[in-house]
């Protein structure tokens, strides 16, 4: 069976890269550790390994419970994995937010502005004056080297054990509706409570992502599981298709982000 149909073509690489991991481990036995990976990514590594794989376990650490963004450890069934194996740093600084407003786009911008790849990045926590980020172990010292200021915001950034880290579970909304299709357009309608033409224009200004990525066709077709996010109004995924009405519809499942 082609492994490929049950995935969008753009993820084939990545599907190709978690194969290797499996490979790799499987014959040197030894563990594997991934950089960063979004949701996504790791529903794909989740289902790519299984349970079948009896001789190969998976686990992700973000550094809480409630990040999104993980590092997997990819290794034998015997393996005994901690989560100082994940070689996660957690680094925490303040700025005076009476006098200065920051955005999670403003530290993001400011971290990958130090030529710093997104996927060496855990979450960023922007909030009551703290800028906190999980961050791969092997950049923390470059990062708190060369990040003083984000905007007019100086900074002084600091390692804190992962205890401190903010992060929280997700308030998930879910709403039950039909729909005439998953085009990407008429699900942003539906959960948005837009019009269409509104959806196809913010679409058409790049203002939408699935699962991480800007698509710009509102042709789009998504899929259960896939994460969306429109600008400005948050973020939300489809959970289920159950099945059809008498007149073909599409009963649907969506969640909002509270």
């Amino acid at each position: 069976m082609d492994i490929y149909q049950h995935f969008r073509k753009d993820e084939e690489a990545f599907i190709d890269q978690v194969f290797s991991w499996r490979e790799q481990v499987s014959k040197s036995f030894q563990l594997k550790l991934t950089d960063f990976l979004d949701p996504r990514e790791q529903q794909i590594v989740d289902m790519l390994m299984g349970t079948k794989e009896s001789d190969i376990q998976v686990m992700f650490f973000g550094g809480n419970p409630h990040t999104e963004r993980k590092r997997a450890i990819i290794a034998p069934f015997y393996e005994q994995i901690a989560e100082k194996d994940f070689q996660l740093t957690m680094l925490q600084t303040k700025f005076q937010s009476k006098f200065v407003s920051l955005t999670h786009r403003d530290a993001m911008g400011a971290f990958l502005s130090l030529g710093i790849k997104r996927k060496k990045l855990g979450d960023i926590l922007v909030e009551d004056g703290i800028i906190q980020i999980v961050v791969a172990e092997e950049i923390a010292a470059y990062v708190m080297a060369n990040l003083n200021a984000i905007k007019k915001a100086t900074l002084q950034l600091e390692e804190k054990p992962l205890d401190f880290l903010q992060v929280k579970q997700l308030n998930w909304e879910e709403t039950e509706s039909t729909v005439s299709s998953l085009r990407l357009d008429t699900i942003v309608k539906e959960i948005y409570r837009i019009s269409r033409k509104e959806a196809a224009e913010y679409i058409k200004k790049m203002y939408v992502k699935v699962n991480f990525k800007v698509v710009e066709d509102g042709k789009f077709q998504l899929q259960e599981g896939d994460l969306i996010s429109l600008r400005g109004k948050g973020r939300s995924k489809v959970v289920e298709v159950r099945g059809k009405t008498k007149k073909d519809k599409l009963k649907l499942t969506t969640a909002i982000l509270k």
